[in-house]
């Protein structure tokens, strides 16, 4: 048995989880409302206070989908009561990120500024050389967040890039002079 799978999802004050048919799941709640359809093979009964998912047999893929349903519907009731969050560093001599409403300009050191445009339900926040992604849905914060990092890596002789904050650059050793 799953250990994530089985495990029963609470839900908290203020949020209303709705199962459709086709395993249409809709969750609402204070910041907001997520909807995702979900594999059919699962059985997703919401009880009480808490969401229950069986799976209807043993095989592999029926394993692997009935932890990833549980997750997923996790991760839609943590958005709208919490939400989340990605925190992004610019490091390097003359990098630089400017806010002018949805967009984000980014100076990295090309002979042009990149240009970006908040996707919708996502919103990204400036604090000094830090980029904050905030928004309800999971995977759409990480992607916005990994297209940030992805225009410029971190290098790893001087660690100049945009990394994730929590994130460990392994360091290289530069060139050595001749003897």
């Amino acid at each position: 048995m799953s250990r994530i799978g089985r495990m029963p999802i609470a839900i908290p004050a203020g949020v209303t989880v709705d199962v459709a048919e086709n395993n249409h799941v809709t969750v609402k709640g204070p910041k907001g409302t997520l909807e995702k359809t979900l594999p059919q093979e699962m059985t997703i009964k919401v009880e009480d206070s808490c969401v229950t998912v069986s799976r209807p047999n043993d095989l592999k893929k029926m394993k692997s989908l009935h932890g990833l349903t549980r997750s997923l519907i996790q991760n839609m009731v943590l958005g709208v009561t919490e939400g989340f969050e990605k925190k992004l560093e610019i490091n390097g001599v003359g990098f630089r990120a400017e806010k002018k409403g949805k967009n984000l300009t980014l100076h990295l050191g090309f002979s042009h500024p990149v240009e970006m445009t908040d996707p919708e339900g996502v919103e990204s926040v400036l604090d000094g050389n830090n980029i904050t992604i905030k928004g309800i849905d999971k995977e759409k914060v990480g992607q916005y967040a990994a297209e940030i990092r992805d225009k410029k890596r971190p290098e790893p002789y001087k660690g100049k890039g945009i990394k994730y904050a929590d994130e460990v650059i392994r360091r290289k050793v530069g060139k050595t002079g001749k003897k």
